[in-house]
């Protein structure tokens, strides 16, 4: 039988673009994992992956256009969203060409004998080094930025890990184009193609889970797809870490202070990050703890004239669209719930923004009003309205993990007067990343920055953004008694390749 075809599709017409390519057999997947296990080799000097990921966000730059416009017509984010999208992508690059070059990651530390210590400690050197085949599993909503060259597949070469990429649907053709790119940089430095895999169709994400020669996975997606391929990794011969973000509510707490200093602004601000991107955000605001009373009909005001003048946008894809639709009217139908600007259908490619309210009260006992704490992808959040400070806790303390948590401060709770700690403390275990006074959209691709968060945000407690990504795809390895000549020479005690590092308990750089 013929594989399927894989077809190009117009989000805002639902209409085939183009055949791009076949879905891979079980045969297409184990080519391309056996390709890039071949391609190691090529990765091993350091000098060597970054010069190619420099090369890579070079000719990603120079083939801008064409991509963005094939990165339109499959998403509908427009092409300034998709431009600076991608000079994100080529900054991951670069950035993680420079953490491969500096060193710092591979974790160097060197113990000499000392016959003094109780027990003896003996010559010890331990550093990190490349799990092997990584399989990247492409997100929808940001079709570079997590993606073909997203953040996963960037730190894993940056780790000397190969790659084989798992296409999303929405966008295939773009994803050949940004293959072709990386091969054709890849090609300059000496790497060979098969150092970055490319497959597509439900199946082969399958068969690249469980591929004995995969030795880790990076996801971005959905709770359901997610969990599944998070099983399915730990169902393995051999159990392989499973690097997953499935999804996430981002709660927001409004103080009663703060609604009472500047509400306006809080309601404003909210609806701006609620509806970037059409709602399409892993970061986007899902559930927002708001005073009751008048400041906080004041901020439901602004949020309401916000939201209202935001233009109705197409999703990424219409089974998204049918999720979106869906899900906002069982939400809208459960007791006690209002909706002062309804969320829905607007045309027959398009939604409308908008959100709900809800008693808080409703959403501390259970129930079907749990439905509230889930995410519900699109141009929507949900307004809690709390009436005090114990009301609002009771609510934090019954939701599950999140990529990110947020509280908005009256100046004086700010500088340390009356309860600004305490509610960081309470936020704190929900989330990977933790905002003052902000919005969490917006993803800073920074060394200090944590892009992930107890389940079900992420799978693990790793980040995918941020400096510290690259340590997904390494594992930690000590010499004993080891003979110098025999030594890797990042553990050599001249140190030939200038790598920071810790010696007999001292930071040398």
């Amino acid at each position: 039988m013929a594989a399927a075809p894989v077809w190009s599709v117009d989000p805002r017409t639902g209409k085939q673009r183009e055949r791009v390519a076949a879905e891979a057999t079980a045969q297409d997947v184990d080519a391309a994992v056996r390709a890039a296990r071949d391609a190691r080799g090529a990765l091993a000097d350091r000098a060597v992956r970054a010069a190619f990921l420099r090369t890579a966000a070079d000719r990603l730059e120079t083939a801008r256009d064409r991509l963005v416009a094939t990165a339109d017509a499959e998403s509908a984010l427009g092409p300034a969203r998709l431009t600076g999208e991608l000079a994100r992508t080529c900054h991951q690059l670069r950035f993680f060409a420079d953490i491969a070059d500096e060193g710092a990651f591979l974790d160097v530390i060197i113990d000499h004998p000392d016959d003094t210590a109780t027990p003896p400690v003996p010559d010890l050197r331990r550093y990190k080094v490349p799990l092997g085949v990584v399989a990247v599993y492409a997100a929808s909503n940001f079709p570079f930025a997590f993606s073909v060259a997203g953040g996963d597949t960037a730190s894993a070469l940056g780790a000397g890990c190969p790659v084989v990429v798992k296409a999303h649907p929405d966008h295939p053709a773009l994803s050949e184009q940004v293959a072709e790119v990386l091969r054709g940089a890849a090609a300059e430095h000496g790497v060979p193609a098969g150092v970055l895999g490319l497959v597509h169709g439900f199946e082969a994400g399958l068969d690249l889970i469980r591929h004995p020669l995969v030795a880790a996975a990076g996801f971005t997606g959905s709770v359901r797809g997610g969990r599944a391929l998070f099983d399915a990794a730990a169902a393995r011969p051999a159990p392989i870490p499973f690097h997953g973000e499935l999804g996430s509510l981002n709660p927001v707490l409004v103080t009663e202070a703060a609604a009472e200093e500047r509400a306006e602004a809080v309601g404003t601000g909210l609806a701006g990050s609620m509806t970037l991107g059409a709602g399409q955000f892993c970061v986007k605001p899902g559930l927002v703890l708001v005073p009751a009373g008048a400041a906080g009909d004041r901020l439901v005001k602004a949020l309401a004239d916000g939201v209202g003048a935001t233009a109705p946008g197409v999703l990424l894809d219409h089974r998204m669209r049918d999720t979106f639709v869906a899900g906002v009217a069982e939400r809208a139908a459960l007791p006690g719930v209002e909706a002062p600007l309804a969320p829905g259908a607007a045309g027959e490619h398009t939604v409308r923004a908008g959100f709900l309210t809800v008693p808080a009260a409703e959403l501390t006992g259970g129930g079907a009003h749990d439905l509230l704490l889930e995410e519900c992808f699109g141009p929507v959040t949900v307004v809690a309205r709390y009436s005090g400070a114990d009301e609002a806790t009771a609510v934090l303390s019954r939701l599950p993990g999140n990529l990110t948590a947020t509280v908005h401060l009256s100046a004086d709770e700010a500088a340390g007067r009356g309860r600004g700690a305490g509610i960081l403390a309470e936020l704190t275990p929900l989330a990977g990343r933790v905002l003052v006074d902000a919005w969490p959209t917006g993803v800073a691709v920074a060394p200090a920055q944590h892009h992930g968060g107890p389940y079900p945000a992420t799978t693990s407690t790793s980040t995918s953004v941020g400096s510290t990504a690259v340590e997904r795809w390494m594992r930690p390895v000590a010499y004993q008694n080891t003979p110098e000549a025999l030594l890797p020479p990042e553990l050599r005690d001249d140190n030939p390749l200038g790598l920071p590092r810790r010696c007999d308990g001292r930071l040398e750089r």
